[in-house]
């Protein structure tokens, strides 16, 4: 009789021990479906090389093939990222930091130079899930900029920060410094010696300035979680005296990021960038007015910024995927790619 209990209790725990089994694996399904089922389709990024004059005339062949397989490299970087489930802050970190290392962009290494001949750097970062945001200006020293922006995003209870103390911060986070003589590229050079001889002439070269590409750096990414990440770059404006500062960091006019709305990174002529608000503008438009990423980046750059005077351009992401590459310039060097792999690279606006 003790047998036969003994065998029953058995058979018991058995089956028990079956179902448990069973049911754990079909949680362990259901979470990993539920987590999969999270994440979105319409993941993407875009990014660009600055907008200015460049024109089919002025532009060689071969300067022209060697911007786009540039741009087709950095995209292809952020968006494997992207792909492999990676955070929007990583993909625009990412992409940036290529710009920054090339001596074609005005950012980073090959950065236009102030009235003193040295190199100023600016970068901003925005966060679109938390609205955290980092920045950097002035400063001289530091390898990657972007970088920079979000360690102070990351690690300090402020959002910008300045000239030696910003290299100091960075210095103290463990990112690369450099000699500013790593900045320096001839180009540059001959192109300040230019605008300092026209200089002579005219007590402010409006037209020569305009005439600079702009070749400030930016890329806003959409992650598979749906999270939006908004980053920019600069050297500045060629020639510029008294620690003028751009749009670039200053949060809201040539960088922001929002997951309610979009992803703006901007380039051009900064002042007015400064005076339209344009990237938070851009998103203020499409969360108070309903308006569609692509309306609201053409009523900003080509009415607003134009009345006022100002040329330049942007791109954006919102959080549905869609895109805008804006610009009242002849060109902007530009390129994105979407979920499904699609990738388009342009460089004038007639594109």
């Amino acid at each position: 009789m003790y047998l036969i209990f003994k065998i029953r209790s058995l058979i018991i725990l058995s089956f028990v021990l079956l179902f448990s089994f069973n049911g754990c694996k079909d949680f362990t399904y259901n979470q990993n479906k539920l987590a999969k089922n999270s994440e979105i389709e319409n993941f993407g990024i875009v990014i660009h090389g600055g907008a200015g004059t460049m024109s089919r005339e002025e532009m060689t062949k071969e300067m022209d093939s060697i911007y786009r397989k540039k741009l087709e490299e950095v995209i292809k970087v952020g968006y494997s990222i992207l792909k492999n489930g990676g955070t929007s802050q990583e993909a625009v970190e990412k992409s940036i930091n290529l710009m920054e290392d090339s001596s074609l962009f005005n950012a980073g290494k090959g950065a236009v130079l102030n009235s003193n001949g040295e190199i100023e750097l600016d970068a901003s970062f925005m966060d679109g899930k938390t609205l955290n945001a980092g920045a950097i200006v002035g400063v001289k020293t530091i390898k990657n900029p972007i970088s920079a922006a979000i360690k102070v995003m990351e690690n300090s209870p402020h959002v910008m920060f300045f000239g030696k103390g910003a290299e100091q911060f960075s210095k103290m986070q463990g990112l690369e410094i450099v000699d500013p003589n790593y900045f320096f590229i001839q180009k540059r050079i001959d192109e300040l010696k230019r605008i300092k001889l026209k200089e002579k002439k005219s007590s402010f070269v409006h037209d020569e300035l305009k005439n600079i590409k702009y070749g400030t750096v930016g890329c806003v990414a959409l992650d598979k979680k749906g999270n939006l990440a908004a980053g920019t770059s600069t050297g500045g404006m060629t020639n510029k005296k008294w620690n003028r500062i751009g749009d670039v960091p200053i949060i809201g006019a040539g960088n922001y990021a929002n997951n309610k709305t979009c992803a703006i990174s901007a380039t051009g002529w900064g002042e007015f960038f400064i005076r339209n608000v344009v990237a938070h503008d851009i998103s203020a438009l499409m969360e108070y007015k309903g308006l569609k990423i692509s309306e609201a980046s053409k009523i900003v750059i080509n009415e607003k910024v134009a009345k006022l005077g100002g040329d330049g351009g942007v791109i954006g992401i919102d959080r549905n995927g869609n895109i805008a590459m804006e610009m009242n310039t002849n060109g902007m060097y530009r390129a994105h790619m979407n979920s499904k792999g699609d990738i388009v690279v342009k460089i004038y606006s007639d594109e």
